[in-house]
């Protein structure tokens, strides 16, 4: 049945399309158009995220600020060892899933660690680049209070994931 979902799908939309009376393949072409312009419109912030990215992890501010924030960490009850996706969680989606699945790898998914992990990467969003994609999109350029309020929250789901689980499934 679960096979059947998406093509049953595209076939309700398309026949609920034609039978309005809408030219669906001259709005799909439309569509698409638009699609490409708005990712022209928002590459260049990617472009300059990725390469930032790239850059905190190779120059070693990664593991210089990991090291600085251990004390917090260790005051907030988070594991030592999720420091790093904590700092990259916000700035980059694919950075912070290959340190997670380092975290797996190393300390396994049933383990304190691998839980917490696991739990931040789900509670948690790619804050900086939600908000490059989306402004950029709209064409917004002062977020005013975005970045602090979403960081906040950030946060916030950084040391309750540590908090949940310790609750729920116990802990060092």
């Amino acid at each position: 049945m679960s096979q059947w979902i998406v093509p049953l799908a595209v076939v309700a939309i398309l026949g609920a399309g034609l039978w309005s009376g809408v030219k669906v393949f001259d709005v799909f072409v439309e569509g698409a158009a638009q699609g490409l312009k708005t990712g022209a419109t928002i590459l260049p912030a990617l472009v300059a995220l990725l390469t930032a990215v790239g850059m905190f992890k190779a120059s070693g501010a990664l593991d210089l600020f990991t090291f600085a924030l251990e004390p917090l960490a260790r005051l907030l009850a988070l594991p030592r060892e999720v420091i790093p996706l904590a700092l990259l969680r916000p700035i980059s989606g694919s950075g912070a899933l290959a340190i997670f699945q380092d975290l797996l790898a190393t300390h396994g998914p049933d383990s304190f660690v691998g839980r917490v992990a696991s739990v931040m990467q789900g509670s948690t969003e790619t804050t900086v680049y939600t908000i490059a994609v989306y402004y950029g999109a709209a064409g917004i350029t002062r977020s005013r209070h975005t970045l602090a309020a979403a960081l906040c929250a950030d946060i916030t789901g950084f040391v309750a994931s540590a908090m949940m689980v310790r609750l729920l499934m116990g802990g060092p």
